[in-house]
């Protein structure tokens, strides 16, 4: 407040030609004494009377203080009756916010309230969920603890356990209390109490050497001042404190550097502090007069003058650290300052009273220069702006200490991040490399009812148990954690499917046989390898054309059963790649065309064999229908009864591409719905009727007698056609995705390889192997 004066004084700018004194009132933190400080100042005399003033000449423009809330409380009753201007720079209580039962209260202190919502944000921060709380049996405490407790319940947090701590000593309390500490699985505890109602339940936490736990506590308590202990050090060492804002005052280090009793000769404490600050005796100290003798044969010596205040350490000697001095003592004397500078400027008719009248400066009511203290808007000589609010308190800023205790027995506070409560949204601010937690490392502390659930777990909650205890159980097939709310799962659309840890729903996969795979290009080298085999058969039948081998059983229909054979080997590679509305049409169509073809040409041949030894019985019947040529018009028959099966299929109910979601977990399988079911039911149905009348006629002809007779082998092609084609079908149901595809495209494959080894090959084996079977002598000796 000194050096505050000190600089107004000695300002050109502020309340030129003015000067500021000061009256000094210790009041020890009693409200008796603050009371009576009071009337001392009012009524201008050591031993006042109420509502008289005998000392108008030198009566104090506003009081600064008190700084406990309990001597501010009273104080700012009776100076509000009449207006007074107060400035507190330590009360913190919410109370004196209330303008109606304090209208000339203000403040530079923050009100405490923001201290439990600053440590609330503290305790989100770290994702502490699980907190013990102590506090004082007093307002400051039960509001605290009741703040606090909301804001925790916002936030999603528990309240582990909260305890009373006496405002008169109880050695009960305290072991109940230290025994509800130990068996609480709460490694965060908050203190909203006072520090004469903690130091006791520090000593009894030292002594049980808790020491896992983190402490945080409001600025209503300092570790350095109060707790000497080692062992309590060590207790509260890596715990946390809401401070007041520190900062510097630019010329401030070197005034209390500069201090010295010749300087401030009047001081009573001045000479008091020198000797005690370097172990010396002052001359002339009226204090030490008659005891000097004797202190000095005990080794003190007499004081020169010439000792140097910055050769003192700074632990005992702090002139950094000073939060109250330079967040609020310095505002509050500025701000006094402004105030009377703002009224010393009035211009006459621009007032803010009255008619637009002005204060004299020199000669004003309080309730005046109130009116300017409440409208003052500066910065001050660090930079910062100060200004009061319509409840009497300046911008509100804290400081988040970590308390560190050193190996070589130092301590200090250090300052890890600050809270601003201007700032929505991002009020707090910590820097995390400069925390050191109890023990030396740098792991943020756990302090959770229920470890946090694995990823893709939900939380259960337990019947009877707070919200922060839980169970946790696993997402469902096909969900994903709500990342709104972390007790519940969501489905995710039909086209996603949740990702490994079921944070996000992820486009499924699509999947379709390609020819980029293995299995697809490997189908695809078969079909064409088949193909190319029977066109190599096709083409040995033609250059082999005139022999008897290939003239048996009616050439032409050979020719036509290999091409159709070709087409059947071809067709696999329309099943191959991502399905679409046309592919899906094409593949079915040709699947179905073809092999009916096929099976019509078989047929064909097999009654062309019947027939043949029917006529040269003449006691048969079907000798009458040779010269109908019957085999030529089954072929087109048989083969436009599928086309037409087939067109209706198209206009009714064509087959699709479709988008199977159901098929596999986690893939989107493309695949080619087969449109009506019934339609599809009566072409597979047409070609089975095909196939078995072929085999049933095969099977009769079986054993007629004729050198070339194939009747035998389209028998056997017949049973193999069948045997894959029964097989397929519970395999095809058996299979997704696009093992259904390479199902079927292997049903065609060896169906169709099956037909050309058991028709053709004994053929080829002839006319390649043994020509000498495939000629018209052979076959005349034979039937001789």
């Amino acid at each position: 407040m000194v050096f505050a004066l000190m600089e107004i004084n000695s300002s050109n700018d502020l309340l030129p030609n003015i000067t500021l004194g000061f009256n000094l009132y210790d009041t020890c933190y009693n409200e008796v004494r603050s009371l009576m400080g009071a009337t001392w100042i009012l009524s201008g005399k050591k031993k006042g009377v109420s509502n008289f003033n005998c000392d108008k000449d030198h009566m104090p423009l506003a009081i600064v203080g008190d700084m406990p809330s309990k001597a501010s409380v009273p104080l700012a009753r009776i100076l509000g009756l009449t207006r007074y201007p107060q400035i507190s720079y330590g009360s913190g209580l919410p109370l004196l916010s209330d303008k109606i039962q304090f209208p000339s209260f203000l403040r530079t202190i923050h009100n405490v309230d923001y201290e439990w919502f600053a440590i609330a944000q503290l305790v989100r921060f770290f994702n502490w969920t699980w907190v013990g709380m102590i506090y004082s049996d007093n307002d400051f405490g039960r509001s605290g603890a009741q703040l606090f407790t909301r804001e925790m319940d916002i936030n999603g947090g528990c309240i582990a356990f909260q305890e009373t701590l006496p405002l008169i000593r109880s050695t009960l309390s305290i072991y109940r209390i230290i025994g509800v500490i130990k068996k609480s699985r709460a490694a965060l505890i908050v203190l909203f109490c006072t520090i004469e109602n903690l130091a006791s339940l520090m000593e009894q936490a030292s002594f049980h050497n808790i020491t896992d736990k983190v402490w945080v506590g409001t600025s209503g308590w300092s570790i350095t001042t109060y707790f000497p202990r080692t062992e309590i050090l060590t207790t509260l060492n890596g715990s946390l404190a809401i401070a007041v804002q520190n900062g510097k005052i630019p010329g401030f280090k070197e005034f209390l550097y500069s201090i010295h009793p010749s300087i401030f000769p009047d001081d009573p404490y001045m000479k008091t502090f020198w000797e005690n600050a370097f172990h010396c005796v002052w001359p002339g100290n009226d204090a030490y007069n008659n005891t000097s003798p004797a202190l000095l044969k005990n080794g003190t010596v007499w004081c020169t003058g010439k000792e140097r205040l910055d050769s003192i350490n700074t632990n005992i000697y702090e002139v950094y650290d000073f939060k109250y001095t330079y967040k609020v003592v310095h505002n509050a004397v500025f701000a006094v300052a402004h105030s009377l500078h703002q009224m010393k400027n009035c211009v006459p008719g621009k007032g803010p009273f009255k008619n637009g009248s002005c204060a004299d400066i020199y000669n004003h009511q309080p309730w005046q220069l109130l009116h300017y203290i409440r409208n003052i808007d500066f910065n001050n000589t660090a930079g910062k702006r100060i200004y009061f609010d319509e409840n009497g308190e300046a911008p509100m800023f804290l400081d988040i200490l970590n308390w560190q205790l050193f190996p070589n027995g130092s301590n200090q506070y250090v300052y890890i991040g600050s809270y601003d409560a201007g700032l929505k949204g991002k009020e707090l601010s910590i820097q995390l490399n400069k925390i050191l937690w109890n023990g030396g490392h740098g792991q943020v502390p756990v302090s959770v009812c229920s470890d946090p659930c694995p990823k893709g777990y939900r939380r259960a909650a337990l019947q009877g148990q707070k919200i922060c205890c839980f169970d946790c159980l696993p997402c469902s097939e096909g969900e994903i954690l709500n990342p709104f709310d972390d007790s519940e799962c969501l489905k995710c659309p039909e086209d996603k499917w949740p990702d490994s840890r079921k944070e996000d729903c992820l486009p499924k996969l699509i999947q379709f046989l390609s020819y980029d795979e293995a299995l697809g290009s490997s189908l695809a080298c078969i079909s064409i390898v088949f193909c190319l085999l029977t066109f190599s058969v096709f083409c040995l039948f033609i250059i082999k054309r005139k022999t008897p081998i290939v003239k048996a059983n009616n050439r032409e229909l050979s020719y036509l059963l290999l091409l159709s054979l070709k087409f059947d080997f071809l067709c696999p590679l329309v099943f191959i790649g991502r399905p679409n509305n046309l592919i899906c049409m094409i593949r079915q169509v040709l699947f179905a065309v073809f092999f009916s073809l096929c099976i019509s040409v078989i047929l064909a041949k097999t009654i062309t064999v019947v027939m043949i030894f029917s006529a040269t019985n003449p006691d048969s019947n079907l000798k009458t229908l040779v010269g109908f040529r019957i085999p030529v018009y089954i072929v087109p028959v048989c083969t436009m009864i599928q086309i037409i099966l087939c067109i209706i299929w198209l206009t009714r109910a064509a087959p699709f591409a479709d988008f199977n979601m159901a098929a596999e977990i986690g893939i989107i399988v493309i695949e080619c719905n087969g449109g009506s079911r019934v339609l599809f039911a009566c072409v597979l149905g047409y070609m089975g009727l095909l196939a078995t009348i072929s085999l049933s006629v095969a099977f009769l002809a079986r054993k007629l007698p004729d050198t070339f007779n194939e009747t035998k082998f389209i028998t056997f092609s017949m049973l193999v056609f069948a045997s894959v084609w029964v097989t397929f079908i519970p395999a095809y149901l058996s299979t997704k995705g696009k093992q259904t595809v390479a199902v079927e495209i292997f049903a065609i494959l060896s169906s169709s390889a099956g037909l050309l080894v058991c028709i053709f090959f004994p053929k080829c084996y002839i006319i390649l192997l043994h020509p000498e079977m495939n000629s018209r002598e052979y076959i005349t000796r034979k039937k001789c």
